[in-house]
């Protein structure tokens, strides 16, 4: 026999809940009520008429609940759609003072609160979280200074350089418009894709090798992949990118084992680790350039630091160690906490700015885009979203969409009559940023040899006979799905850039001769800088009488590029100063 409920305290007057009271109440605690907070005796009861007749419209907790069943969704994200989250902290081993402002990073011992996201890319919600895919790794940092949100892959790179193409790939991600068919019934959107924009060669090597279905969450690295500006106290800035390495080490799954796992693995292998103490941790690194090695990277080695497809060589500019965050708190709400989180990589504190890297300023803008679509436009009041600062913030957004925080009667303008605090600035930007004078050009990549180098070295010197032989079996699997010969050819000649050898194992496994390598294709997607007639060069068979979109840099970071910024290491090397 089960007790009586705990009869409402009607009229004893009372106050309004916080976050935190609603999230850690239990089932217990809380008495039955209408969305209004009216108490009701029972959930399953309707107003209707007689015992047989139907049922009335005055039965507000019956529409009250229909209705509110009917919005319980909001859009899943277009990308990064499966994912799973936690929350802990962070802590700094070893400050970066010396080369960024960051409060966060200022001394050893600062911590501030982290929620973590993990994510597949291309798949939806509902679908399998052990899919060959990119990983999604987004850090929320909750810092003094405001949030810093790290939005990262478990890649270094990407599949593309040229910002425009990102809606284009990702819905080769995604189902035929017409069968409405993903790829494991027919790939030909993906194969003929990459066929057409060849830098995506280095990231096809690691989603098709080993490192393309991690063992779940925890067993995999996280890269910023683009390029960012660290600025110190004296105003000198380097570049930077950010790693953080699983302590736990790497782990992946094969092709044909991945089928023996639940739909929803990752989730709960993360889950169930934190909430039997074994709490998962990584090391976070900056890897740092200044702005003369960006130049010489490129004018030697051919590397450009604004191209996601291209990795920053670790001998030369090795991993500094900054701190390290662990999940120790799972979500007590999955919507809440997971599916309500948003990360935005324009969140930056002082000291943290944005390179001139082409695809991350284009998600500058998309990401608090989609946000404001798929979450509302006051998505940060959300406690799982909002700050943590020790001072209370105010600006002059208002009202909108659920707005829960508005600032109460204080003014909506700059007034002088009740003026809002100011903090002193401590970044000047007119010397962080270059002094860009130019033309306005248009401008699409173009794919070169010195694109080859890094997957040639993947291929050849990472990968073991063991790991060649999984990739050309998962890529020929994935192929067989691919109702385009002629995507497959290219692909092979793209292969052969990298490697006769691939190729040729390529060859051997799908059935198909592959072309002679690039130098007799044109990409519909890419200007081909290793064709062998002029009219081959020219993307999507432009001819290129007016002008062409193909720059001699390629959007590298040339001799001179940063004159007039305060690059005052220029002359150092990794971060340090000549004469330290």
């Amino acid at each position: 026999m089960t007790s009586a409920a705990p009869q409402p305290q009607i009229g004893a007057g009372g106050s309004f809940r916080t976050y935190e009271d609603d999230r850690n109440a239990t089932s217990q605690e809380t008495v039955y009520t209408t969305s209004n907070g009216v108490p009701m005796p029972h959930p399953y009861e309707t107003q209707r008429v007689g015992t047989n007749g139907p049922l009335l419209l005055q039965d507000f907790h019956l529409i009250d609940l229909l209705s509110h069943f009917d919005r319980e969704r909001i859009p899943e994200r277009v990308v990064h759609a499966k994912g799973s989250g936690a929350h802990g902290v962070f802590k700094c081993t070893k400050p970066l003072d010396d080369l960024c402002l960051a409060d966060i990073f200022s001394k050893e011992g600062q911590e501030c609160p982290v929620t973590v996201r993990f994510s597949t890319v291309g798949g939806e919600s509902g679908s399998h979280d052990l899919a060959r895919d990119p990983r999604g790794f987004a850090v929320k940092f909750r810092t003094l200074e405001g949030n810093w949100d790290m939005v990262a892959n478990n890649t270094p790179v990407f599949f593309l350089r040229d910002p425009a193409k990102f809606p284009h790939f990702i819905h080769t991600q995604k189902r035929d418009p017409s069968t409405h068919l993903t790829h494991a019934d027919d790939s030909t959107m993906f194969w003929d894709y990459l066929s057409q924009n060849p830098e995506s060669i280095h990231q096809v090597l690691i989603l098709m090798g080993d490192r393309g279905i991690p063992y779940g969450y925890r067993f995999m690295h996280g890269y910023s992949g683009h390029t960012l500006k660290l600025v110190n106290k004296a105003g000198e800035w380097v570049y930077g990118q950010f790693h953080m390495k699983s302590d736990q080490g790497t782990k992946f799954v094969t092709q044909q084992d991945s089928h023996n796992y639940s739909s929803d693995f990752s989730q709960k292998d993360l889950y169930e680790a934190i909430e039997k103490g074994d709490y998962p941790s990584w090391t976070c690194y900056w890897q740092i350039m200044t702005a003369k090695e960006a130049e010489d990277l490129w004018e030697k080695q051919k590397i450009n630091v604004f191209d996601l497809t291209h990795v920053w060589p670790q001998k030369q500019f090795p991993l500094r160690e900054v701190g390290k965050f662990t999940l120790n708190e799972n979500c007590v709400n999955y919507f809440a906490e997971v599916e309500q989180v948003a990360f935005n990589p324009s969140h930056m504190l002082p000291g943290i700015e944005p390179s001139a890297d082409p695809v991350f300023q284009s998600r500058l803008f998309s990401y608090p885009d989609t946000h404001r679509h798929r979450v509302g436009v006051n998505y940060q009041q959300l406690p799982v979203n909002s700050t943590r600062t020790n001072y209370r913030t105010g600006n002059f957004q208002r009202d909108g969409s659920m707005a829960f925080y508005n600032q109460g009667a204080r003014p909506n303008y700059l007034s002088s009559i009740e003026p809002i605090q100011f903090r002193p600035r401590s970044v000047d930007l007119d010397k962080v940023h270059g002094e860009f004078t130019s033309d306005a050009v248009t401008f699409l990549s173009e794919i070169r040899p010195e694109d080859f180098n890094a997957p040639r070295a993947l291929y050849e010197k990472v990968f073991d006979e063991g790991a060649k032989q999984r990739l050309v079996g998962n890529m020929s699997g994935h192929m067989a799905n691919c109702k385009n010969e002629d995507a497959i050819k290219r692909m092979i000649a793209i292969f052969r850039e990298v490697s006769p050898d691939l190729a040729n194992r390529m060859e051997k496994a799908t059935g198909v001769k592959g072309y002679d390598g690039i130098a007799n294709l044109r990409f519909n997607g890419t200007h081909n800088g290793m064709a062998a007639k002029d009219n081959l060069k020219i993307a999507n068979g432009m001819t290129g009488k007016v002008s062409t979109s193909a720059k001699p840099n390629n959007g590298a970071p040339q001799r001179g590029t940063h004159m007039g910024t305060n690059a005052a290491r220029v002359n150092g090397s990794n971060g340090v100063p000549n004469g330290h």
